[in-house]
């Protein structure tokens, strides 16, 4: 059986920027498909081992302390966001915590959500499913304008809020092009228009700073997996303070009761069905969460919040901005925003002559480089374990990749 102390000390290992000794299992060359699935690091497999040694052991008996260990990672999840521990709930992915703000939020027939072409499906789809259940109208917007400097984004945003809107749901990162989204803009319009606003957080947190107060964001949804380096099956969902009362509690499950164990451990006399459905973020926990999972996570923030979010930001960039002007000059075409404000952790770039994509990245793949196509996009995206001077092996393996592809 693991100890309590022993857990501890397997969360003391040291996070260094450029550094991954604590990833000794990762097979490529180079890893740069962060947001992908981030691979888990040493401190994250102890933790798991962790809970599940202390299960192993003592059964039952163990739900206390790791039911302790998710209270402290909400408080350690809302200081990524901006936010405080009784706004965050646990949720398995990005997607169901969209979809819980989608089924729980007070439609009325008729209401408009605006969405934007080009995002990631997860952001998408709830709100068409809620359209259908609701009855809603949904509107799509191009995302052109938002990287070029010319306000042309906001300013239909904002046209189109005009006519009426209940809800925005936007990515604040979109996962192609690394677009980070002006999120403090669209809040401000938001709220001079009396919309609320969703942001689908996956392609930031753990590596691109974002604020939920600042950016006046009603809903936040985020997974566990991508730039966070935890586990697939966990996640976070932030809820605005003041939204709760509004919201209905359709997702609601037995663990949403408040006292809802109390039956399990106080005596005869306490099995109720009537007691009410809390009024915090986590009444969306209806039921046993993914603790091994969760205690992955945590190992994993841990070492995020070692180094700050803001310096694997510029230490991401550092080791993009080579890569990117080297394909460039080599004919390769960047959709990175050419403003670094816009900028987040991704470099997304297509390959020169109409080359096979597909090819390349099998190609990629061989010479032990890992990356990812998302609809025929060649995406790089380095996080805090990656060395600055990795690029070159990129940039490297790009070329003799291109050259086998065209040689076929």
């Amino acid at each position: 059986m693991r100890h309590t102390a022993e857990i501890d000390n397997d969360r003391a290992f040291a996070a260094k920027l450029g550094d991954r000794s604590l990833f000794p299992h990762l097979a490529p060359l180079v890893y740069v498909n962060h947001a992908g699935i981030s691979p888990p690091s040493r401190p994250v497999r102890l933790a798991v081992m962790a809970l599940l040694d202390d299960y192993a052991a003592q059964g039952a008996a163990a739900f206390p302390a790791w039911y302790a260990q998710r209270l402290r990672l909400r408080e350690k999840l809302g200081r990524l966001v901006g936010a405080e521990a009784d706004d965050i709930a646990l949720v398995q992915s990005t997607t169901r915590g969209l979809t819980d703000i989608a089924l729980c939020f007070p439609w009325r027939p008729g209401d408009r959500v605006i969405l934007f072409e080009g995002e990631f499906p997860a952001n998408v789809t709830p709100w068409q499913r809620a359209a259908e259940l609701f009855g809603l109208e949904t509107v799509f917007l191009p995302l052109g304008g938002f990287a070029d400097g010319s306000g042309s984004g906001l300013a239909r945003l904002d046209d189109e809020l005009r006519r009426g809107a209940r809800l925005v749901a936007v990515s604040a990162v979109q996962f192609q092009t690394g677009l980070r989204m002006p999120l403090a803009a669209i809040g401000a319009l938001c709220r001079a228009h009396g919309a609320e606003l969703c942001v689908d957080a996956v392609q930031a947190v753990g590596a691109t700073p974002v604020d939920v107060g600042a950016a006046g964001v009603d809903y936040l949804a985020c997974g566990g997996h991508k730039w966070m380096m935890g586990l697939e099956g966990t996640g976070f969902l932030y809820i605005r303070r003041e939204r709760l009362q509004a919201l209905r509690p359709s997702v609601a499950g037995w663990l949403s009761h408040e006292d809802g164990v109390s039956f399990l451990f106080q005596g005869p006399g306490k099995l109720r069905y009537d007691r009410p459905i809390r009024q915090r973020a986590d009444f969306v926990e209806g039921g046993n969460l993914n603790a091994a999972g969760y205690a992955g996570l945590e190992a994993a923030v841990d070492l995020i919040l070692q180094i700050g979010v803001e310096r694997i930001h510029e230490h991401a960039n550092r080791f993009l901005d080579p890569l990117e002007e080297a394909l460039r000059e080599r004919g390769w075409e960047s959709l990175r925003p050419a403003d670094p404000a816009l900028r987040a952790c991704s470099l997304g770039v297509r390959p020169p002559g109409g080359a096979s994509v597909v090819e390349l990245y099998r190609e990629l793949t061989r010479l032990g480089i890992a990356c990812a196509i998302p609809d025929g996009v060649v995406r790089f995206s380095p996080h805090w374990p990656n060395a600055l001077d990795e690029w070159e092996q990129v940039l490297l393996s790009a070329d003799e990749a291109l050259g086998r592809v065209r040689k076929g």
